[in-house]
């Protein structure tokens, strides 16, 4: 089914946003290397914040004047009630499931060239449409950012105004027969490289970053860039970028920005989790376009 082109400017008081997503108990920190086979290598001032690529998100999109809910899902252990604490205390719409397992971590090590590798403990832990979450609600909201896993909740997630899918999360969109307005991804990531031709449906718009080359927008009209931000910051790690950016895209997306402004706006919030080690320091406040 052929959806419209992207909305331009509706210039709305307020919108209403969706995070469908994992949020990951990160601990991060600066390393001198990444270990070689049968080293130990020590974080060096570590911090432990909810992550994740729906954690950074969401994060991302409370800072601004949306409304904004995130359907996600949370572990049992200790792990789970610090990240349900903290995502309680952030004064959005929260609906998580309880998993009877341990919550998901991860450890992101940030070398000196500010590049991150990530150990992901376990599989993380996503929503499911069989969850008993207010999955209908989703058809109120102006836009939802998905980055799950589970096909049925990408189509209830289809059901919000515009809906912006994770470019690693192409089997489930595959699988789930919809089409989104856009799919966001890096073009540096094996799992996210991709062209507009990969998908089954092919989304409205296909837009990869590509670090301090900016990035490219694919559409049914062709393809065009878009620059990075002149002057990112300096050192730091590079953890939190690419979901920030998502994140930022799907709010301007919403509020009808066009999409190749939206992307050079997105940028600057992409660029500035450069300069630290927890993204969501430096991420900076969304505004709707005046």
């Amino acid at each position: 089914m052929r959806r419209p082109p992207l909305p331009r400017y509706n210039r709305r008081v307020s919108l209403r946003l969706a995070v469908v997503g994992h949020v990951e108990h990160v601990t991060a920190g600066r390393v001198p290397a990444v270990p070689a086979p049968g080293a130990i290598v020590h974080l060096a001032a570590p911090l432990a914040f909810p992550g994740g690529g729906g954690g950074v998100a969401f994060w991302q999109l409370v800072r601004s004047p949306a409304e904004v809910h995130l359907y996600t899902a949370i572990g049992d252990d200790a792990a789970g009630d610090a990240i349900a604490a903290e995502l309680g205390a952030s004064g959005a719409h929260v609906h998580a499931v309880r998993r009877s397992e341990p919550h998901t971590r991860a450890i992101a090590m940030i070398d000196p060239a500010g590049e991150r590798t990530i150990l992901v403990v376990g599989e993380p832990l996503h929503p499911r449409a069989e969850d008993p979450l207010p999955w209908g609600a989703l058809a109120g909201l102006d836009a939802a950012y998905f980055t799950a896993q589970d096909p049925a909740a990408l189509r209830a997630a289809r059901a919000a105004r515009l809906l912006v899918v994770a470019a690693r999360r192409r089997p489930a969109l595959a699988a789930s027969g919809v089409r989104a307005d856009v799919v966001v991804g890096s073009a540096r990531d094996p799992r996210e490289a991709s062209a507009r031709a990969d998908y089954p449906v092919p989304p409205v718009a296909l837009v990869l970053t590509d670090g301090a080359r900016g990035g490219r927008i694919e559409t049914e009209e062709g393809t065009a860039t878009f620059e990075a931000p002149r002057s990112p910051p300096a050192g730091g790690g590079a953890y939190g970028a690419g979901d920030s950016f998502a994140a930022a895209l799907t709010f301007f997306l919403a509020a009808g920005v066009p999409i190749a402004e939206a992307c050079a706006r997105a940028g600057q919030h992409g660029a500035a989790v450069l300069g630290g080690i927890d993204p969501r320091e430096g991420q900076l406040p969304l505004a709707l376009p005046r």
